[in-house]
């Protein structure tokens, strides 16, 4: 018997699912990847403690309330916030806004609040030391990765998601320096393209050349510009991960004996940058480009911290008493 022909209300739900399915896939790229993993986390660590989804406001207030001791209140914050989008996708009554589960943190916050941790952030005389360092290991492929590493980072003020992610395609030398043009950022989640500027430096620190170097010692012509390097000294074919990063520059810092590893990380490039800018009086705006920042607040916030004892009412204060103890004798 023939098989039946293809008939027209088929095709149509079959080109209805696949739209469907279309439609699925794009959702789920309107979330991040860090986002998701958050969003599960936060969920596996409700249902470990007994909830069920979806819940009532009391739940959410019990949960967050015996966990407030074990989790950061930071972190109860931003797992109540993925809780509450679980109900918001299901189409459901959000319990994250319920007044009295608001106040439940807030409540929190206020006894067990403490202050962020952050990285700490690498002082120009940090860089210096860490290329003298490179400078004086036997020469290898590993060595010209990072020092070319260390000084896109720094310079650059990339973010580790940025820095693992840039290929050759995203490079333009020009005779003034670098374009690095970033296709995906974290302020760039709609792909609209960064672009960050490295100028040339006039002397053995250089961003720039010590790219130029890195390729080509590596044999590098396209793809991933930063990539791993065995044990044995081989190029790899795969990007360095972000993690990756941070352990060279923590490795570094080890190498160096520096009393402030465990608070280094890749945020230390861009926190060093922004302060070290400021205690050099760079114009706001200027900072603010090259590190692609989108918030004032974020940069005046780096600002201030890198002018807290150059710009410091206890300064004049200082010196004043100094003079009046001098002139009394």
């Amino acid at each position: 018997m023939d098989p039946k022909p293809t008939t027209r209300s088929t095709l149509r739900n079959t080109e209805k699912t696949l739209l469907a399915d279309s439609a699925n896939r794009y959702i789920h790229m309107a979330t991040t990847d860090n986002t998701r993993r958050t969003y599960r986390a936060a969920i596996r660590s409700f249902e470990r403690w007994g909830g069920r989804l979806p819940t009532q406001p009391a739940t959410l207030a019990a949960y967050l309330s015996d966990q407030a001791v074990a989790l950061n209140p930071r972190t109860l914050d931003v797992y109540l916030t993925a809780l509450g989008r679980w109900h918001q996708t299901q189409g459901l009554r959000d319990p994250a806004r319920d007044p009295g589960v608001r106040k439940t943190l807030e409540g929190i916050r206020r006894v067990h609040g403490r202050p962020k941790r952050q990285a700490r952030a690498l002082r120009l005389e940090h860089i210096a030391v860490f290329l003298q360092t490179l400078q004086q290991q036997p020469d290898s492929l590993k060595k010209h990765r990072d020092w070319a590493l260390l000084q896109v980072g720094f310079f650059g003020a990339f973010r580790r998601s940025e820095l693992v992610t840039i290929e050759v395609e995203d490079l333009s030398w020009e005779p003034e320096g670098l374009v690095v043009t970033l296709p995906r950022s974290k302020t760039d989640p709609h792909g609209e393209g960064l672009k960050r500027a490295l100028p040339r430096g006039n002397g053995p620190v250089c961003p720039v050349s010590a790219l130029e170097n890195w390729l080509k010692r590596a044999g590098i012509h396209e793809g991933p510009v930063f990539r791993a390097v065995n044990r044995w000294d081989r190029l790899q074919p795969q990007a360095l991960s972000g993690g990756s990063v941070n352990r060279i520059l923590k490795a570094l810092g080890e190498t160096c004996d520096l009393d402030f590893v465990p608070t280094l990380s890749s945020h230390s490039f861009r926190r060093g940058l922004s302060t070290a800018a400021a205690r050099e009086k760079v114009d706001f705006a200027q900072i603010k480009r090259q590190g692609g920042w989108k918030h004032d607040g974020t940069v005046r916030g780096y600002i201030e911290e890198g002018q807290q004892f150059t710009d410091n009412a206890a300064s004049t204060l200082l010196a004043k008493v100094a003079s009046l103890i001098e002139g009394s004798d």
